[in-house]
């Protein structure tokens, strides 16, 4: 019998090697739809997914060989993991493999707005020489609080460690983590809302954090504050942090995911919300690629493959 695995994204060449190498056919299809996965599960063993294929109900009941899911990243929101339990489906991640290439890209994004780099680099290019304009501050002797200490939570506290700030970390989840982190204070929510210049988010999605940074929120912290947000951008209730912008009282955010990820589907509303935020000088986006690195992709294969070995290895 002819053991087969779906795989439904980008990868690096070395995970389909791998499980090649095991024996398995593997079917590549980066470009294959939601609707196309649901029609052919039935002939798979194993399921690997990025973000755009949700693994709800309808695809598990019709995985009558399913062993496994493999989720290329973190993020799980995608998978109904009860119910894959439930259907004794393995589901197994690699949070491990971008955590640093997330780490770096938070540090950069922060780094580019206190510089005021994306201001000054449009003007040098359009012979502009605006030096005091682009006067910046240093994050050295900041506060930063970290809400969520997983791999990339502590990543980030790790990139931050030889910068000259102090770092508070929550993480509702866990407690005692603190000892391989001297350079890290465990704290809770209120001293971060009292003490943190800079806020960093994350954070998995999950009905206890979608919009935990609203306007009630926006309003416990110092006032002028610096969202980062690499983590979900359900996180952050846009049209608060928004106004939050526009009074003062954030004084800037460094997104890189949104509440809403594919323009071209965009409300009228959003257009407008969206275009208020763009607005800001103080705003600095990216689209979604913090941990979307050469290298992190070649780490989450390995990792990725590691992990379903073992596990097949446990079920045999």
């Amino acid at each position: 019998m002819v053991r087969k695995i779906l795989v439904t994204d980008g990868v690096h060449p070395s995970l389909i090697e791998g499980f090649e190498a095991d024996g398995f056919d593997c079917d590549y299809h980066p470009a294959i739809s939601l609707e196309e996965v649901r029609e052919v599960i039935a002939d798979y063993e194993g399921l690997i997914v990025n973000s755009k294929i949700l693994v709800d109900r309808l695809i598990l009941d019709k995985a009558v060989q399913l062993k496994f899911v493999g989720r290329l990243g973190s993020g799980m929101e995608i998978i109904d993991q009860e119910y894959a339990a439930e259907k004794g489906v393995a589901v197994l991640s690699a949070p491990e493999g971008n955590c640093n290439a997330v780490a770096e890209q938070a540090l950069g994004m922060l780094l580019v707005l206190a510089n005021n780099i994306l201001r000054a680099d449009r003007e040098v290019r359009q012979k502009i020489w605006e030096r005091e304009k682009n006067r910046g501050f240093e994050i050295m002797g900041k506060t930063v609080g970290i809400i969520g200490f997983g791999h990339t939570g502590s990543s980030f506290a790790k990139k931050l460690s030889g910068m000259g700030v102090k770092i508070l970390a929550y993480d509702k989840y866990k407690r005692g983590y603190i000892s391989d982190y001297p350079y890290v204070e465990e704290t809770e929510m209120l001293e971060i809302f009292e003490k943190a210049d800079i806020i960093s988010f994350h954070l998995p999605l999950t009905n206890k954090t979608k919009h935990i940074v609203d306007d009630t929120f926006i309003r416990k912290c110092k006032e002028g504050v610096i969202f980062i947000n690499t983590s979900r951008g359900h996180v952050i209730k846009t049209g608060d942090l928004v106004t939050g912008l526009e009074s003062g009282n954030v004084g800037g955010a460094c997104l890189d995911v949104f509440e809403n990820e594919k323009p071209y589907t965009y409300s009228e509303a959003e257009k407008v919300l969206f275009e208020q935020l763009y607005s800001f000088e103080n705003v600095v986006v990216s689209p979604h690629v913090a941990g979307w690195t050469v290298e992190s992709k070649r780490r989450l294969a390995d990792i990725l493959l590691n992990k379903i070995r073992e596990v097949l290895k446990q079920a045999n």
